[in-house]
């Protein structure tokens, strides 16, 4: 009972975490950038192990009775988006000339030239030098020094898009919480599964896009994908506030 109940956990959280959202969109565009990629990871997926206690406790039973609350973050939660939609968009539209560059990083520091210099020893110890301290290629962001984020306002965005979201709520303490407690016995166990779809989740989501690297090597690649932050941010919004 309690490996199904895991397994269960597990293919839910899955199934409603892996889409196309705000935190997911963020968590993307983090790892692409490489900044703060872990402290970001682990906010989205601790908020999850928070809230799926919040739901397997019985705490949302309690939440559903002031629906009020819920109301009150749709809203909030879309404004934001809106913001945030809208700064994506004018870094499509103004780009800053982002991209991701080949730079050279020597991999050992290199001897002195006029070290032992003059013998034939020497000089094939310094070819054989220079050949093991070739520089090596990195794809990194060509404004990464000039204008990296920091810690803060990442952790700060990164929370807002993660407890504005009132389909976090919806999910997260009140689908997984019901689906939790209908195991019985099995209820802590199917939580445990659900966090650690969350975990494997967003550290594989933000650490894998940085596969995206050479597609993203121009500042066109990085005003579609603004572009693309943009609408997805402004059809999220749309979807709270708009009736269904």
């Amino acid at each position: 009972m309690p490996l199904s109940s895991a397994l269960a956990g597990l293919g839910l959280g899955l199934s409603l975490i892996v889409a196309i959202g705000a935190q997911n969109v963020f968590v993307l565009r983090q790892g692409i950038r490489r900044e703060h990629v872990f402290a970001v990871a682990a906010i989205c997926a601790l908020s999850d192990l928070a809230l799926i206690f919040v739901g397997v406790s019985g705490i949302g039973a309690v939440l559903a009775a002031v629906p009020w609350l819920v109301e009150v973050i749709r809203w909030v939660g879309a404004a934001f988006l809106v913001g945030y939609g809208l700064l994506a968009a004018r870094r499509a539209l103004k780009p800053g000339g982002e991209a991701l560059v080949a730079e050279e990083e020597a991999t050992d520091a290199v001897e002195p030239a006029d070290a032992g210099a003059g013998t034939p020893t020497a000089s094939a110890d310094s070819a054989a030098s220079a050949r093991t301290t070739a520089p090596a290629t990195v794809l990194t962001p060509t404004r990464s020094r000039a204008a990296r984020s920091t810690l803060a306002p990442v952790l700060l965005t990164c929370l807002a898009l993660t407890w504005l979201n009132p389909h976090v709520y919806l999910d997260t303490v009140f689908l997984l919480g019901s689906v939790a407690n209908s195991h019985g016995d099995g209820r802590w166990a199917f939580a445990a599964g659900a966090g650690a779809a969350s975990l494997v989740w967003f550290f594989a989501l933000a650490y894998g896009a940085r596969l995206l690297g050479r597609v993203l090597a121009t500042p066109r690649a990085w005003r579609i994908l603004d572009g693309v932050i943009a609408v997805v941010m402004f059809a999220i919004a749309a979807s709270l506030v708009l009736p269904h």
